[in-house]
């Protein structure tokens, strides 16, 4: 095991402010291996998958409802109560063409 004889550098944590008016220069990159070719010959870049926007007039009655369960993520679970609804339709779809 390798000693630590570096004292460390601040005496506590900087603040995400301290640390941004810190000059690149003064980061140290020794501990981080090089991005080569070997790094790179495997990897599979994909991008990102991305969900239609689609703008909707709703009753603000049903805005009001979903905001009032959970504020944050209103819009998530109104996606997937239409999801569950065409899935449910899908199998009455399938149905009817038998």
């Amino acid at each position: 095991m390798k000693k630590k004889s570096e004292k460390p550098p601040y005496d506590r944590a900087l603040t995400p402010n301290e640390l941004a008016r810190r000059p690149d220069s003064e980061i140290d990159y020794s501990d981080i291996p090089a991005l080569d070719a070997d790094f790179w010959a495997d990897v599979n870049v994909k991008p990102p998958r991305t969900k239609p926007t689609v703008s909707l007039r709703l009753p603000e009655e049903v805005i009001a409802y979903f905001k009032a369960q959970n504020p944050k993520g209103y819009t998530g679970r109104m996606a997937a109560v239409l999801a569950a609804y065409v899935a449910a339709r899908k199998g009455e779809d399938d149905q009817r063409s038998l």
